[in-house]
């Protein structure tokens, strides 16, 4: 076959190729393209009473891998400055699932949601993702964020979290009755992370 035939053919082929692959990301949007848009922001400029943002809105606390994590539902935390950085602190009990991937990982992210929300981080804390795909469950779409940790696509702000310090609540530490919370021993262990990055979602 004549080369110059056969470079046609060839180029022939490639522009098909690539006409197919136009025309099925037009029918079938890629994650990237349905995916939320989040832009970064100081952790100085997060736009929450952080009291109100814990207590009151909740969030979900991440561990692991983008093959392999959990989450759970918490209301405990803080938003702070502590040893010239700013960090968050939670709260795990050993008996949760996400404490194995708390413990194995050195990240963590916290993801906030808008009140639309609610029942589905009822349902993240209410079921273990020991026994079923709670996050399937809860109709959330994990995002791999570009650190590789994994967040929420419905979040409305992602703060991510570098561990620097962890330890157990020590019963005889406490001054007053909040040990009473602990009829079992089953004592949090604290986690302070640095907080390395902020996501916010963009309204349009």
């Amino acid at each position: 076959m004549p080369e110059r035939i056969l470079f046609i053919m060839k180029k022939f082929l490639s522009y098909t190729v690539l006409l197919l692959a136009v025309v099925s990301c037009r029918q079938n949007p890629s994650t990237t393209e349905m995916m939320n848009v989040f832009t970064q922001i100081d952790s100085k400029e997060i736009p929450d009473n952080v009291v109100h943002l814990m207590a009151d809105d909740w969030m979900l606390i991440t561990a692991g891998t983008s093959e392999h994590f959990n989450t759970m539902t918490a209301s405990w935390g803080a938003i702070g400055h502590l040893w010239n950085r700013p960090v968050a602190f939670c709260f795990i009990r050993p008996q949760r699932y996400t404490f194995e991937f708390a413990e194995a990982q050195d990240y963590f992210t916290l993801s906030f949601f808008d009140e639309t929300y609610r029942s589905a981080l009822a349902l993240c804390g209410r079921v273990s993702g020991r026994d079923v795909d709670k996050v399937k469950e809860a109709g959330l779409t994990p995002r791999i964020l570009e650190s590789g940790n994994v967040a929420f696509e419905e979040a409305r702000l992602i703060i991510e979290c570098r561990k620097i310090y962890t330890d157990f609540f020590s019963p005889e530490q406490f001054i007053d009755n909040a040990a009473d919370i602990y009829p079992a021993g089953d004592f949090h262990k604290m986690y302070i992370g640095e907080i390395v990055n902020v996501w916010l979602m963009v309204n349009d």
